[in-house]
């Protein structure tokens, strides 16, 4: 749901405007990420094979780029209601049931990322000293994007509770 269809619907609150702000800082990470990722597996690919050399470091960073893309994005999806669901008891009921279902089920799933992001910061803190393999960076920066992206998704979870599901898009893929 974007800032122009929320407004639509009601004014914009601050909360609005700080998860926004959330999503774009994300945003700008996942694109860094991404970024990362393609350049250093793309110098690997071209040394390694037109060059015979290779960069040691490449395979673990192209990896931690990776790992962080792939977490900062699901928020994003979340966010949208673009993740996949089942629909089939759902689509079966009332309308106002169809919203209390999705809202229940978005807090639940809100309590299970806060667990997800508590684990991931434990995780995180007990595998701080250890380094990685090739570069002096700690082991931990691998789990850092679960917890980022677990809270960013119960933030949007919570937001699904209390104003409800974003709209659903003519043409997904269904």
């Amino acid at each position: 749901m974007n800032v122009q269809t929320m407004t639509a619907e009601r004014p914009l609150l601050w909360p609005d405007h700080a998860l926004s702000g959330l999503d774009k800082l994300v945003t700008g990470l996942l694109l860094a990420a991404v970024a990362v990722m393609v350049g250093v597996v793309s110098a690997q690919v071209a040394l390694r094979y037109g060059f015979n050399r290779s960069i040691d470091w490449a395979d673990e960073i192209g990896r931690l780029a990776f790992v962080w893309s792939i977490f900062l994005a699901i928020p994003l999806g979340v966010r949208q209601g673009a993740h996949i669901g089942i629909d089939v008891v759902a689509d079966k009921l009332p309308a106002v049931w169809r919203g209390v279902l999705k809202r229940a089920g978005a807090a639940l799933c809100a309590l299970m990322m806060v667990a997800i992001a508590w684990a991931a910061l434990g995780v995180a803190r007990e595998q701080w000293d250890e380094l990685m393999a090739t570069v002096d960076w700690s082991v931990g920066w691998f789990i850092v994007p679960v917890g980022i992206g677990a809270l960013l998704s119960a933030l949007h979870l919570l937001r699904i509770v209390i104003v409800g599901p974003p709209a659903a898009h003519v043409g997904v893929a269904e």
